[in-house]
């Protein structure tokens, strides 16, 4: 055997013919090992150690913790696989030998390896090989492959991976010999030959550019002057297996992605790939995959270039296995399970015309794979990635009208055929996987079908439109995605409450969300039926809370929404979901009774109450519109409209009308938030217009909304902007188009609740509401609207027809000026008039 020792920096080889005879100190101190060893190995038991055994391994580990050198350790660590072979041996008792052995000396191999110190009298090959083998080994063990030394070699070895080893030329003689080569990398080789020497920055070799091998004869060349030119050799297969291990074995274990994309792992195997370096493909592609699935937004942030040129690598690949179809049928599949991984998040995507090209020589290899006759298997790797490349550009580069129509029959079909099962059936991971897929191409065609042509743009992802879909396509997509959403409600049907944390019920929830989100006419009988699976999911989601974390892995690989891949799963996003649907059922009076049925109220009040204590948390930072508590309040607003005998009745509307007191005096200071002060403002009066009985508002918190209202109204009206068609501050107009009908709403409702509470009146004149609106009116240069004039007039007649001081001043600015907009409402006129 030949050992390495390493004694006051100076290297020095031992041979040592017979292990069981050497020195080693307590290593065997009572004579030679036992002969029966080996004969005793045979009889142990499978996975355990016989009583010889356990006798040799406790004296080598002995050895290991008091060696006086490396020679010693090495020598041990031989005893123990001649005597104790791994697979028989405990993952406690190889992390106690791990732990012996330490992590200095497979340092110290590739530190003197780096260094080329010719001293050492071993091939430089053979340095590597051996610490490498050493680390892959100890990797093997969770604790030690996320070590600090473990972690400090990280960067030599994604340099050894990306652009192998590169040998200088000792300068201490003059003649070079490959026993003399040594290798280096791009990294600090200053300090001592121990694990602090190592290069600890990802700079130090695998973010900077790889210098090009160079020839022994430049250095004759420039006069043997300055650094000894590097000679590049490929690194064998061995110790790059060796180096892959490493890095495989630390992204398994928490936080190892995390600790491989800061010490450079992305470019250093993108550099791998497009160098074609040993086992990239095999070793390196796979485990930069698994990078970019955890941490994708983040690499393509910060190494754009890198990812992109794999891709384009990736993209060639793929369009050359197309034309060798015939012959590699298989691979071009695997490809198509592959490129997901590699395609950038969908934020920005569309910004970039070299990506969009990309997509497009894509979509050309698949559109003959979608058209062709393949089965499920085969097909189903093809729709996954069709699916990713529609999330990324849209249906802009997907075909023709009548391709895209084949590609949703498709996974429509698809979704059919898995789906419409026995109940009990189970569905393989790799189905669940496709189907997931399918969804979210129906979930891309359901407005386009839905709208009849018009533009998906309802994500925040802008979804390119189906260019020159006639409505006749549009209305047989809309046929298919019928027939397959009456799948998903039949396999809703069959789940069972146990399986409510199953990812793929979460996705098969959200494609029949996503649907009722555009369309409840078609199939109301059935949805009608499953909404107690559907709330009672919802429920379920909101106790469990964040306690799902197979849920957030999930949300992200079905992300079709900018900023969804960052959100964190807290047991709300089932709902949230849901909603929009719930927005267009509470409408309805048969859904909507089994809604209340189902205590679907309180469900939607203590959402809005989370919702906005969430808020409350975020004050001082920058405010960002909240979709999801605004359609809660559509939904609620329903409810209220047509349930006026509930509001009154119901305990949870005088929760509502608590929260709404304390709320919408804060929104009015929040610009950002206009929308869903708009939506509890209307929300808050049409609930105050159930109230009958006239009284007097003495409650603070009533009077605190009720004098939020009013200023609330009044900020809308403002200088004439000449993009909009009547009077609106400047501070509305970009959200006009949405509030503008809250606005009209809540002035109808304040109308209303101005004749049942004379009170409200007072408030009115205190805060010289009616003074500014009929200065409004009297403007000239402001002109309304035809509806906004008549919300306005239906507040001033109910002002003048239960406060006579009201009537007065309405009267003395109608006779002011000769042609004001007051003087073109009629109905006020008529009621001064009496």
């Amino acid at each position: 055997m030949t050992a390495i020792v390493f004694e006051n920096d100076r290297s020095v080889m031992v041979m040592m013919d017979d292990p069981g005879s050497s020195s080693i100190p307590g290593a065997n101190p009572e004579g030679p090992l036992p002969e029966d060893s080996a004969t005793e190995e045979q009889s142990a038991e499978p996975g355990g150690l016989n009583h010889s055994q356990k006798e040799v391994l406790e004296r080598c580990l002995h050895a290991l913790a008091h060696a006086k050198n490396d020679s010693h350790t090495l020598a041990a660590l031989l005893l123990i696989t001649r005597v104790c072979p791994a697979n028989q041996l405990d993952r406690a008792t190889l992390h106690h030998i791990f732990e012996a052995v330490g992590l200095n000396l497979p340092a110290r191999l590739l530190v003197t390896a780096v260094r080329g110190d010719a001293s050492s009298g071993l091939p430089p090959e053979e340095l590597l090989s051996l610490g490498t083998a050493l680390l892959a080994a100890q990797s093997t063990d969770p604790d030690m492959a996320q070590h600090p030394q473990m972690l400090s070699t990280l960067p030599m070895l994604l340099g050894l991976v990306s652009v192998g080893p590169t040998w200088t030329p000792t300068t201490t003689t003059t003649t070079t010999s490959p026993q003399q080569r040594t290798p280096t990398s791009h990294a600090d080789d200053h300090g001592e030959a121990g694990s602090q020497s190592l290069p600890t920055e990802p700079e130090a070799r695998c973010d900077g550019d790889s210098r090009p091998a160079t020839s022994a004869s430049a250095s004759d060349e420039s006069g043997g002057e300055g650094t000894p030119p590097e000679l590049t050799a490929v690194l064998d297969e061995a110790t790059a297996s060796d180096c892959y291990q490493v890095l495989e074995a630390l992204s398994a274990v928490s936080g190892g992605p995390e600790r491989l994309f800061s010490r450079g792992a992305v470019p250093a195997l993108c550099r791998a790939l497009q160098q074609k370096q040993t086992l990239s493909t095999k070793r390196g592609r796979p485990l930069l995959g698994l990078l970019l699935s955890r941490l994708g937004p983040q690499a393509w942030q910060k190494h754009p270039e890198h990812l992109r040129g794999t891709l384009e690598e990736l993209c060639q690949e793929f369009s050359h296995t197309k034309d060798k179809e015939k012959k590699q049928p298989q691979r071009i599949l695997e490809l198509c399970s592959e490129l997901p991984q590699f395609l950038p998040p969908p934020e920005g995507a569309l910004e970039s015309t070299e990506l969009k090209r990309l997509v497009g020589e894509l979509w050309t290899v698949l559109r003959p794979l979608v058209q062709s006759k393949l089965g499920t298997k085969q097909l189903g790797p093809v729709l996954a990635l069709a699916s990713c490349l529609l999330d990324l550009c849209g249906w802009d580069c997907v075909g023709p009208p009548r391709f895209c129509c084949l590609l949703v029959n498709r996974a429509c079909v698809e979704v059919r055929m898995g789906l419409e099962e026995p109940p009990g059936t189970e569905l393989s991971a790799d189905l669940q996987h496709w189907l997931t897929a399918c969804y979210r191409i129906m979930e891309a065609a359901m407005e386009q079908a839905c709208s009849q042509g018009l533009d998906y743009s309802s994500t925040a992802q802008t979804q390119g439109s189906i260019s020159g879909i006639s409505l006749q396509q549009s209305r047989q997509v809309l046929g298919v995605l019928e027939e397959a959403v009456s799948a998903v409600i039949y396999y809703l049907q069959q789940v069972d409450p146990n399986c409510y944390g199953d990812p793929f019920v979460f996705a098969t929830f959200r494609c029949l969300c996503a649907w009722l989100a555009e369309e409840t006419s078609c199939l109301k009988e059935e949805v009608t039926s499953l909404l107690p699976f559907l709330i009672g999911y919802c429920r379920d989601h909101l106790q469990r809370g964040g306690d799902v974390k197979d849920l957030t892995a999930c949300m992200a690989d079905m992300s079709m929404s900018k900023g969804s891949r960052e959100d964190r799963w807290t047991g709300e996003h089932a709902l949230r979901y849901l909603l929009p649907a719930l927005c267009h059922l509470t409408a309805e009076e048969g859904p909507r009774r089994v809604l209340l049925s189902l205590d679907t109220l309180s469900l939607m009040i203590g959402f809005l109450k989370s919702g906005w204590e969430e808020l409350q948390k975020r004050e001082g930072k920058a405010q960002r519109r909240e979709p999801a508590l605004e359609t809660a309040c559509s939904a609620l607003l329903n409810i209220a409209v047509t349930e006026p005998d509930r509001v009154r009745k119901d305990s949870s509307f005088s929760e509502l009308q608590k929260l709404l007191c304390d709320s919408l005096p804060v929104l009015l200071h929040k610009p950002r938030l206009l929308v869903l002060s708009a939506n509890l403002c209307t929300l808050g009066l049409m609930m105050a217009r159930t109230k009958t009985t006239p009284t007097d508002i003495t409650d603070p918190g009533e009077k605190r909304f009720f004098n939020a209202a009013l200023r609330f109204l009044l900020g809308a009206l403002g200088p004439a902007q000449d993009a909009l068609p009547g009077s609106v501050a400047f501070a509305w107009a970009e959200s006009w188009d949405e509030v503008g009908e809250l606005w009209r709403l809540s002035l109808q409702a304040l109308s209303a609740c101005l004749r049942a509470r004379p009170g409200l009146t007072v408030l009115a004149r205190e805060q010289s509401w009616l003074a500014n609106v009929l200065a409004q009116l009297g403007n000239k240069g402001a002109r309304a609207d035809a509806p906004t004039l008549e919300a306005l007039q239906e507040a001033l007649c109910a002002l003048a027809q239960t406060c006579p001081t009201c009537r007065e001043e309405i009267r003395e600015e109608l006779g002011k000026g000769p042609a004001t907009q007051l003087k073109e409402m009629s109905q006020l006129r008529q009621v001064l008039s009496r």
